[in-house]
């Protein structure tokens, strides 16, 4: 058996020592990661180096800019690691023990919502879907808040430039290029082939999406690999308001079962309601920084969607601000043609 010099292992002996005979059963992604980790510090002699698998990232340079600004993640291969997104860790405010078995309950809970109150949709490949975000921004350090309507008409099937808006700026975003993917994908005809199978969409995210790697069993993946699956997730999550049935349900599920996942109480959306928020404590990062997803806020009872609060970021050096962003869907519809409304 080797040496465990590992602080984040060590921290976890620690919490299983304290755990207390009274505290609910762990959920099925903490005893995956355990059972994972355990059997690791038995069988290897010696600590063992996982390859870097292709990340997801946001890189704002070039042509990849534009498709991050029209709202799309683009897969490229990151193999140091570099040029993530970055947003505050929220504090932690519950104990080890709760904090998946909650976020569990939550996003269940709204995956549960979300089938009982989904909108059925069929549209035309020569259609548009068409979107009214409502964005809300308060600049950290002066407090002063500013708030945009952000419109956007997306080709069905992809084949159409579509009208992308971002905080009060729009542009034409053209279709993607012969043999050219990108995640989360935007036309329904792809949106339409993923698995509505919670556990089938992690495995599929995992396998078909440039991260490398097919695996047969959730038993199999890595801290690393979560890390991207939970990127992915919250990329479908954040940048497709509408999507085919039952597909929305199964990411809320799937985004349960990412290790890291956890519940924070008391977060205000954008309309001063307050809910539960889920966030990701990301262990493939630095201690006090945060990967891509910001919150995803649910009403505490209902669970119920409400929005979503993130970080972004202006200038460079002295110059840089900081904005807290609340934002919410407004309303959707499909619609004939690029610009025009329901």
């Amino acid at each position: 058996m080797r040496d465990i010099d590992d602080p984040r292992e060590l921290d976890e002996l620690r919490e299983l020592r304290d755990f207390a005979p009274t505290a609910p059963p762990l959920d099925d992604s903490t005893r995956h990661r355990v059972r994972g980790r355990l059997l690791t510090a038995m069988d290897e002699p010696a600590p063992v180096v996982r390859p870097r698998r292709p990340v997801l990232r946001i890189a704002l340079t070039g042509a990849l800019a534009a498709a991050v600004a029209a709202g799309v993640l683009v897969a490229v291969r990151d193999d140091d690691g570099a040029g993530r997104g970055r947003t505050a860790q929220p504090p932690a405010t519950s104990a080890p023990a709760m904090r998946n078995v909650s976020a569990q309950t939550v996003l269940n809970g709204a995956a549960a919502y979300e089938r009982r109150h989904e909108r059925t949709v069929t549209p035309r490949d020569d259609q548009f879907i068409y979107t009214k975000e409502i964005i809300k921004e308060t600049e950290q350090k002066t407090g002063e808040t500013k708030s945009y309507v952000d419109e956007n008409w997306r080709s069905v099937d992809g084949s159409e430039p579509s009208w992308i808006m971002e905080i009060g700026k729009g542009w034409w975003s053209p279709p993607l290029k012969e043999n050219e993917s990108s995640w989360p994908p935007q036309d329904w005809g792809t949106l339409r082939k993923l698995p509505t199978d919670p556990e089938k969409l992690i495995l599929s995210i995992q396998g078909d999406w440039g991260l490398g790697g097919k695996v047969d069993s959730l038993d199999d993946i890595g801290d690393q690999e979560w890390s991207h699956i939970h990127f992915s997730l919250a990329g479908l999550l954040k940048l497709v308001p509408v999507m085919p049935e039952g597909l929305r349900p199964a990411a809320y599920e799937a985004l349960g079962m990412v290790p890291g996942v956890k519940a924070v109480p008391n977060q205000q959306d954008a309309k001063g309601r307050t809910g539960v928020a889920i966030t990701y404590d990301d262990p493939t990062l630095p201690e006090g920084a945060g990967g891509f997803g910001g919150y995803f806020i649910f009403d505490p009872k209902t669970y119920a969607f409400l929005g979503f609060r993130d970080q972004r970021t202006s200038g460079d050096g002295p110059k840089m601000k900081t904005y807290t962003q609340l934002s919410y869907l407004d309303s959707w519809a499909v619609v004939d043609k690029a610009k025009q409304r329901p």
